[in-house]
């Protein structure tokens, strides 16, 4: 039973984040969700068949009207928002227009990971790690027609940790989404929710990440190098090649040592053992201790150089 007090949600959203706060605001039983919009089916796996995202799998399951639309000017032509307290956006993957978000009565909130005004945009997580950021968190945000610019409601901190990936972060950061949204609809629902302005002079951008940003140019400094191995995994992977060896980097590490004379060019492998490839870079060595080859699993650094030490050798150099 829904609280008495309760607001009637609407829900935005589409990936497996938006369905983990979904499936939380469900669970608690306190708010009321009667409509949710998610992005249209898409091809996916080898047989490339239509496949329903998270978000839609979930609302059906517990019978909540769906819509799809494939713009943002197609969504709501029924007027359905005009019903709904609140609407709540996780990850939606669309922009949305003022017109929109101000159709439900207290208007729509957006649960953005990262500390705002800091990484506004497409991949906060990945940016965050990319610049070595001690600490992200999450920000509730009334949502306005800018892209996060809107005033924070509640934000709570997470550090990033020294080994973190993408996915790991991700992982911690999905379940605070949940609480902090539903903390957020909570005050909501009292009227004792505050907004206050970013300031826009401290604002950094997240863009979105393109693959090409995943091949390694080893002219960049080694730790500069590990932070976006980090970040791009799991996805787009680092990779280089090595020989005619295509090699996808899934974890490394920089090295305080210089590298020695005579193999000092960036992309040098300059040494190839059981603890791992180290390779020169722009400023220092990296020691490469996670590898993976087309079509193989992941593997760590011993098990690849008992694998392949009669195909690799110092000197060679990767691009």
């Amino acid at each position: 039973m829904v609280s008495e007090t309760g607001l009637r949600i609407a829900f935005a959203g589409t990936p497996d984040l938006a369905a983990a706060v979904l499936q939380h605001i469900l669970d608690t039983r306190r708010h009321a969700v009667s409509l949710v919009f998610t992005r249209p089916d898409r091809p996916a796996g080898r047989g490339r068949r239509l496949t329903s995202s998270p978000v839609k799998q979930l609302a059906l399951e517990h019978g909540i009207a769906v819509e799809q639309p494939l713009r943002s000017g197609d969504m709501d032509p029924r007027g359905l928002l005009g019903a709904a307290d609140l609407l709540l956006v996780v990850a939606y993957g669309m922009l949305l227009p003022a017109g929109i978000l101000q159709r439900p009565r207290h208007g729509a909130i957006n649960v953005h990971l990262s500390l705002l005004p800091r990484w506004r945009g497409a991949a906060p997580i990945q940016r965050a790690i990319q610049a070595g950021d001690e600490h992200t968190g999450i920000t509730i945000m009334q949502m306005d027609a800018g892209l996060d610019t809107g005033p924070i409601l509640l934000q709570q901190s997470c550090a990033i940790l020294p080994d973190d990936t993408s996915a790991s972060l991700q992982d911690r950061l999905t379940p605070m989404g949940a609480e902090c949204a539903l903390r957020a609809i909570d005050l909501q629902a009292a009227g004792q929710i505050t907004a206050t302005a970013q300031d826009a002079a401290l604002a950094s951008q997240a863009r979105k990440i393109e693959k090409r940003e995943a091949q390694m140019d080893w002219r960049s400094p080694a730790l500069q190098l590990a932070r976006t191995i980090r970040a791009f995994n799991p996805w787009p992977v680092c990779h280089t090649v090595l020989g005619d060896i295509h090699l996808r980097i899934l974890r490394a590490q920089p090295l305080s040592a210089p590298a020695p004379a005579g193999c000092t060019a960036p992309g040098t492998l300059c040494a190839f053992g059981p603890a791992g490839m180290d390779v020169a870079t722009g400023t220092g060595m990296l020691r490469l201790t996670e590898i993976q080859l087309p079509g193989r699993k992941p593997v760590m650094a011993p098990d690849f150089f008992n694998a392949h030490r009669d195909l690799l050798r110092p000197g060679m150099i990767a691009r």
